[in-house]
């Protein structure tokens, strides 16, 4: 079992963005000295989360450490040119070669109108996505095109190391062109809600081997404290967030805990928060050990898992993931 990092730089209600930018950093500084295998970062064009760029913040944060693989979260293809896009991924991987994930989605990654100025006088097809991730392939040397429309066109530089590609998605749909075109598969479990053996399972059967061996991850959110009441507690101001949004009551960035204290559940909202918790895992180190293990032993154990807590406190946010390293290292 491996165990990574998402963050999404998001901005708390009496915060910044430069505060929220700042304390990615310093996460993945952390996340690099504890030995975690990879950070991602993601595209979101909201008001909620600091940036929407994660190519330039990967150049950033790769600078900044040293062994921990850095990668995007994803960027969602359907916006750009798969030129420009394995061009970044190149640059990226001869600055820091060996270090360097290029995920990828086909979400919005925001509001209707970021779609339509991200995509402006043009139309893209949702059957375009399969041939954008077979040009990302082809451009970044993964598999080649014997005959592609561009002719001996080539992403630059010119390097001997590829970057590692994954697809990002929540259904078997996603998992079989992943599979199919023989990049990693990430699962969104903490997006789609549930957890789905037979999503993986699909990848394990399809898969095509290439340049790149399979590799499968199942994203989740993350509270841990000393204690399950101390995990609770931090969960609270995500929980109680994720309610509004789904309500379409505003939301201005990461609720303070105060704030999400004094808000009063209903029952239905109770009820919703439990079918929630296939999303996270929460409690104390040794707790949440159990349940990425038990995790590990229904998906199978090639799985890694990618870990993102929206904790409003920083050094509670850090404490957990410096906690749950420390409990994964004792486990044997």
């Amino acid at each position: 079992m491996k165990l990574s990092i998402l963050d999404q730089s998001r901005i708390k209600e009496d915060g910044s963005a430069k505060a929220a930018l700042e304390e990615t950093v310093r996460l993945a500084e952390l996340a690099d000295q504890l030995g975690f295998t990879r950070f991602w970062v993601s595209e979101h064009h909201s008001g909620s989360l600091a940036h929407s760029s994660p190519e330039l913040m990967m150049g950033h944060l790769a600078a900044r450490t040293t062994h921990i693989r850095i990668g995007s979260g994803g960027i969602m293809l359907p916006h750009y040119s798969a030129y420009k896009v394995a061009e970044n991924a190149k640059l990226l991987e001869a600055l820091h070669p060996g270090r360097i994930d290029i995920g990828i989605g086909r979400a919005p990654g925001g509001m209707p109108a970021a779609k339509r100025a991200l995509q402006e006088h043009r139309r893209v097809p949702e059957e375009w996505y399969d041939q954008q991730i077979r040009d990302l392939l082809h451009y970044l040397d993964i598999r080649k095109e014997t005959k592609h429309r561009f002719g001996d066109l080539r992403a630059m530089p010119d390097i001997t190391t590829t970057p590692s590609v994954w697809l990002l998605g929540g259904s078997a749909g996603s998992a079989g062109l992943a599979a199919y075109h023989g990049i990693g598969f990430a699962y969104a479990q903490f997006i789609r809600g549930e957890k789905d053996k037979a999503v993986v399972d699909v990848y394990r059967k399809s898969f095509q081997a290439g340049k790149q061996p399979p590799q499968m991850m199942i994203s989740l959110f993350l509270f841990c404290a000393e204690t399950t009441e101390e995990a609770e507690a931090l969960a609270k101001s995500h929980e109680v967030a994720a309610l509004l949004q789904e309500q379409g009551r505003p939301v201005n960035g990461m609720l303070r805990p105060d704030t999400a204290a004094d808000y009063k559940l209903s029952p239905y909202e109770k009820e919703r928060l439990e079918d929630n918790r296939p999303t996270m895992v929460i409690g104390t180190p040794a707790e949440v050990l159990k349940q990425l293990l038990e995790l590990e032993d229904y998906y199978g154990g090639d799985v890694e898992f990618m870990l993102t807590s929206p904790v409003y406190d920083e050094k509670a946010r850090q404490d957990g993931f410096r906690l749950l390293m420390e409990a994964y290292r004792r486990r044997d």
